[in-house]
């Protein structure tokens, strides 16, 4: 044997480590080739989802950070910043019949029968119709049950265990004042849209994502409105009228601080029956709550104009002594006979003919001014167009176009043969007291020293007179009731028969205070007017607007003088000393 020989054992073992080695080797190669093909199709499985997500379905990185912190649409406040609208996001009750039925097809949609559900959702919301979404359960059709639902009865509806309730979050617009100036603010559709109000003529404004972030505010102030919608209520409520309606205004910018009709409704909950009514309801005259009395609708507001008429006459120069005595007695005119009420005397000077509400001595008046003259002052006080406001339902006059004939000039002088708007009137008394210059009226705050300049009617010494002679009838005559102590109201009545077919409704009133306080120095003017009032206990069984109009206005002047700067004062008034001779005997 030599003696250098490696042994066979030996060498077998060395090439058994060697082929392990091999082995392993091959193995680690295998599993590093392995975890980069795993890597490789996560990097191709993220790339496609990428390129899905850019090119298809539009993902988070296409909105800004703008549009993230930004609310959907913009808020609005009154003129104080206190919130009228905003969004906010909230649950809505969506009724999803394929949630129980997926993966087990033909299966019932409710786990109970849809009676039982809809009771279950009877209890959490107690207005809920329940035959109706019995019928909408049962039927299968998914759909909304209902459009807003607060995060405590959201968890009410999950403790039902019913999976077809799906409780999706949505951006809603609420309206924290409730019904308060329903008709000033309109409503947001299901679309997203604004309806009637200055949501609709604020949609783009509200929507721009370069401004939604700024409250748009108006000159609505939710005291006054406040104010205003209580005591119009109670007054419609109290006489059993049909509607009402109100408007405060400021008479030196044509801000309106109040704007009300009545009966309201809840831009909250808009219903069809809101916005829309039956033939039925449209051939007894009904409106839906959702129409604005005060921009919308027109009347013969009747008495309410004879102040603007001696305006008229006195800026004219067809007054020029207002001692002068004119006939009372009853005369014919085209074969139409012009009478009052009930007698007044043989004669009566033109203060005795506000006071006592005339239409005789008024019919005398406007044939010395002339028809002509009386028809330009309407049209510069703007009776013969829509009313100037931002709202987009505003009511056409029914204005006489042409020349007009003797009696109507003469009916249009004592508030017939015209019908208006309240805020026509309004707007026309704000031109007549606050030294002749008439100012569209506007719901958009105005900054001071930016009210419009408008266009001048009357001349400053007429409308000085007219302040006298308004404060007056308060004092002496038929607006007695609107005489709020040291607050110095001064306005006229108005009692005017509704149209009818064949004639005017002797049963049918629309009575009307026009008025402005104070008279020493007349900041704001307020129309109280109600339809169709009825003779009842509260009114003393009358229905004319010194019973029941005025004091409205009585009421709320003490309400809202001292919240707009307007403190009472039984020391101040504006004088009558020239005018209380020509007054007479008024007891």
């Amino acid at each position: 044997m030599n003696a250098y020989a490696v042994p066979r054992t030996i060498i077998a073992g060395q090439a058994g480590l060697v082929d392990q080695r091999r082995r392993s080797l091959l193995i680690a190669r295998l599993r590093l080739l392995l975890v980069i093909v795993v890597f490789v199709l996560v990097a191709l499985a993220a790339l496609v989802k990428i390129a899905f997500v850019g090119l298809v379905q539009p993902g988070p990185a296409q909105q800004s950070m703008a549009d993230a912190l930004l609310p959907p649409r913009g808020e609005i406040t009154d003129r104080n910043g206190v919130p009228l609208a905003r969004a906010f996001p909230a649950y809505a009750l969506w009724y999803n019949p394929a949630a129980m039925t997926e993966g087990n097809e033909g299966g019932p949609p409710l786990v109970r029968s849809p009676e039982a559900v809809a009771q279950e959702l009877k209890a959490i919301f107690p207005d809920l119709n329940t035959y109706e979404v019995t019928q909408q359960l049962a039927s299968g059709r998914p759909g909304y049950l209902r459009r807003r639902v607060l995060p405590e009865d959201a968890n009410k509806v999950m403790h039902i265990g019913e999976l077809a309730l799906e409780l999706p979050q949505e951006e809603d617009r609420h309206y924290p004042q409730g019904s308060l100036a329903a008709h000033v603010l309109g409503y947001v559709a299901a679309d997203g849209d604004g309806r009637v109000g200055m949501e609709q003529v604020l949609n783009d404004r509200l929507l721009d994502p370069a401004r939604r972030a700024e409250p748009v505010a108006l000159s609505i102030d939710m005291r006054v409105q406040g104010a205003l919608e209580d005591e119009l209520r109670r007054g419609m409520l109290s006489v059993n009228a049909v509607g009402a309606a109100g408007i405060v205004l400021d008479v030196d910018t044509g801000e309106v601080l109040a704007l009300a009709s009545l009966p309201e409704f809840d831009p909250n909950q808009v219903e069809s029956s809101d916005v829309r009514v039956t033939q039925e309801q449209h051939d007894r005259g009904i409106t839906a709550p959702a129409f604005n009395r005060v921009t919308n609708q027109v009347y013969e507001l009747g008495s309410t104009f004879k102040p603007l008429t001696v305006a008229a006459a006195i800026d004219s120069g067809a007054i020029t002594d207002l001692s002068r005595r004119y006939s009372a007695t009853p005369y014919k005119v085209q074969g139409h006979t012009i009478r009052d009420s009930h007698p007044l005397g043989a004669t009566l000077n033109t203060p005795q003919m506000l006071i006592h509400s005339s239409n005789i001595v008024t019919g005398h008046i406007v044939d010395e001014m002339g028809a002509e003259t009386l028809r330009s002052y309407m049209v510069e006080l703007g009776m013969n167009e829509r009313p100037y406001i931002e709202l987009p339902a505003r009511g056409f006059p029914l204005w006489a176009s042409g020349s007009w004939q003797r009696i109507r000039a003469i009916t249009v002088g004592y508030g017939h043969g015209i019908s208006v708007t309240p805020l026509h009137l309004a707007s026309a008394y704000a031109a007549m007291v606050n030294g002749g210059i008439w100012r569209p009226a506007t719901l958009h705050r105005i900054a001071p020293g930016e009210a419009p300049r408008g266009r001048r009617v009357f001349r400053a010494s007429t409308s000085a007179r007219m302040n006298q002679l308004l404060r007056m009838i308060a004092v002496y005559g038929t607006g007695r009731n609107a005489d709020a102590p040291g607050f110095r109201v001064g306005g006229k009545t108005g009692s005017a028969e509704k149209p009818g077919v064949g004639g005017y409704r002797q049963t049918t009133l629309v009575s009307t205070f026009a008025a402005a306080f104070p008279m020493d120095n007349p900041r704001y003017v307020v129309i109280a007017m109600l339809d169709e009032p009825q003779g009842t206990v509260a009114s003393s069984y009358q229905r004319t607007a010194a019973w029941n109009a005025a004091p409205i206005v009585g009421r709320l002047v003490p309400r809202i003088g001292p919240q707009l700067g307007v403190m009472p004062d039984a020391h101040r008034d504006i004088d009558l000393t020239d005018l209380r001779p020509l007054v007479g005997d008024v007891n």
